[in-house]
C-alpha cells in the first residue's frame, strides 16, 4: 500500500529527529565540515547501492542530473554543513527551532514559485503546527538543565544566522525539485545523485587545502558508527522520503509536516537524559499534534 505524501513527510521528520541524537557528538568532535563529508560518503554508498539494485538509476537523464546536482550543492553541501555548524554553537534543541523555519520559507516559496496556496483547515493546521514547534522548543528547556547541548559556543547572532541560512537552503533545494519529481524520477536515485554532488563539492573544498575543512580530531570507530547511523537514517532514508512525498503532495504542506522533527526530539531527549520536558514543551507539542490532525483529517 502506498503511503500518503503527508505520512511520508512525517516519517522523514521522525528520521531527522532520531538522527540528531547520533549526530551531535561526532559533529562537535570532528567539526561541521568533516562530519558532513563523512556522512555524505556513507549516505552516497547506501543510496547508490539501492539505486543499482532497484534499477532506479535508469530514470535519470542529463537534465535531471543537472538539477539534482544544483539542489545537492544548495541543500546538502551548503545547507547541511551550515546546520551542523549551527548545532555545534547552539545545540540540537535551539538549532532545531531555527531550522523549523524552513516550513515558513517553503510555504512562501511554494506560493511564488509553484502557485500553491494553503487555505481553510490546511492553513489553520499549518499555523498551529509551526507555532507549536516554535513554542515547544523556545519554552522546552527546564531552568536547571546544564548539559552540553544547551550551551552557547561563540556569538549567539552567528548561530542564529547559520540556522536560518540552513533553513532557507533546505527550502530552496527541495522545492526546486518538485517539477522534476512529478515526472516519475526514482526518489532513491535522485537522492543518490544529490548526495554525490554534495560529496564532490566537499571533497574539492578539502583538496583546496582550506584548514576549516579538515577534521578537528581523527575519526574514531565510535564516531564512524554514529556518523553511519546518522547518514542511513537522516540522509539515505529521510531525504528520500521527502522527495517521494514531493512527487504527489503539495510542496508547502509537505514542508510544514516535515518540520515537526523538533517536537519529536523532545521525548528522545527525555529518554537520553531522564529529564521531563518543561511545561511549554508539552503545550507546544499539543498544538503541533492538533495542527497535524487538522491537516490530515479527511475532507
Amino acid at each position: 500500500m502506498t503511503l500518503r505524501p503527508e505520512a511520508l513527510a512525517l516519517l522523514a521528520a521522525a528520521c531527522w529527529a532520531v538522527s540528531s541524537l547520533f549526530s551531535a557528538g561526532p559533529a562537535q568532535r570532528l567539526g561541521a565540515f568533516a562530519f558532513s563529508r563523512w556522512r555524505m560518503l556513507f549516505a552516497s554508498l547506501i543510496l547508490w547501492a539501492l539505486a543499482l539494485m532497484g534499477g532506479g538509476w535508469r530514470s535519470l537523464d542529463a537534465s535531471a542530473l543537472g538539477l539534482l546536482a544544483l539542489s545537492g550543492v544548495i541543500g546538502i553541501f551548503i545547507g547541511d554543513t551550515v546546520l551542523f555548524a549551527c548545532m555545534n554553537r547552539l545545540g540540537p534543541r535551539r538549532s532545531g527551532v531555527l531550522f523549523a523555519t524552513h516550513a515558513l520559507f517553503s510555504a512562501v516559496i511554494a506560493w511564488f514559485y509553484l502557485g500553491e496556496v494553503l487555505w481553510g483547515r490546511a492553513l489553520i493546521g499549518s499555523g498551529l503546527l509551526v507555532g507549536g514547534v516554535m513554542l515547544a522548543i523556545l519554552w522546552g528547556r527546564r531552568s536547571d538543565e546544564k548539559h552540553g547541548w544547551e550551551q552557547t559556543r561563540g556569538p549567539l547572532i552567528i548561530g542564529v544566522g547559520l540556522g536560518l541560512a540552513a533553513a532557507l537552503c533546505q527550502s530552496v533545494a527541495t522545492l526546486m525539485l518538485k517539477p522534476l519529481m512529478t515526472t516519475g524520477v526514482d526518489a532513491v536515485a535522485a537522492s543518490a545523485a544529490r548526495m554525490s554532488m554534495a560529496l564532490l563539492a566537499h571533497t574539492v573544498l578539502l583538496a583546496s587545502g582550506w584548514h576549516g575543512a579538515r577534521a578537528k580530531v581523527p575519526m574514531r570507530w565510535k564516531d564512524a558508527w554514529l556518523t553511519f547511523l546518522s547518514a542511513a537514517v537522516a540522509m539515505a532514508l529521510g531525504m528520500t522520503l521527502i522527495l517521494a512525498a514531493m512527487r504527489l503532495g503539495q510542496a508547502g504542506l509537505v514542508a510544514v509536516l516535515s518540520s515537526v522533527s523538533p517536537i519529536l526530539i523532545l521525548p528522545l531527549l527525555w529518554l537520553v537524559y531522564r529529564r521531563r520536558p518543561a511545561a511549554g514543551a508539552w503545550l507546544g507539542a499539543a498544538l503541533a499534534v492538533l495542527g497535524t490532525e487538522l491537516i490530515l483529517r479527511p475532507t
